[in-house]
């Protein structure tokens, strides 16, 4: 369950998962080097939307795939606000596959396993997680966050 997980905000704060409870919550492998960058607009725009409502989006920048995420904390901080206007929780940056996956992620790709393998295929893969703290949804990272928005509010338990 999501609740069970803690770590650090990209201003390498503890941030403790069980202050979700009751939220619907979508985890986002991020990177700022890649050519899905520009969906943090649409993460961005799905946060203006429906964070009122119960929507919390988590960003955990990696740099596993290409080499797309090298900054340091305060440049990727710097990167998603200048660039995007990012105001969702960021994550400190950490590995999403091999033995030293974050354990949140580690638990994603058990309970949602992807298509053909259990590994993350690549930046902005997105976990939806339902108001009980339950994985509901993978996304492909080529799924863009508008296309999901009706998964948000179906979770969120209103018609759209």
């Amino acid at each position: 369950m999501l609740y069970e997980f803690t770590a650090n905000t990209l201003q390498g704060q503890a941030y403790d998962f069980s202050n979700l409870k009751g939220k619907v919550v979508l985890v986002v492998n991020t990177a700022s080097q890649c050519g899905l960058t520009p969906q943090y607009e649409g993460l961005q725009q799905l946060h203006k939307e429906l964070h009122t409502e119960g929507l919390e989006i988590i960003g955990f920048p990696c740099n596993q795939f290409g080499k797309q995420e090298p900054g340091s904390a305060s440049e990727i901080q710097q990167g998603c606000l200048i660039n995007y206007g990012v105001d969702f929780t960021m994550m400190e940056k950490i590995e999403v596959n091999g033995a030293r996956a974050h354990p949140l992620y580690q638990y994603l790709k058990s309970a949602l396993p992807g298509i053909l393998t259990n590994n993350i295929k690549w930046n902005f893969t997105k976990f939806l997680i339902g108001k009980d703290g339950q994985p509901l949804k993978r996304y492909a990272p080529t799924t863009k966050p508008e296309k999901i928005k009706a998964d948000i509010i179906n979770a969120l338990g209103h018609t759209s």
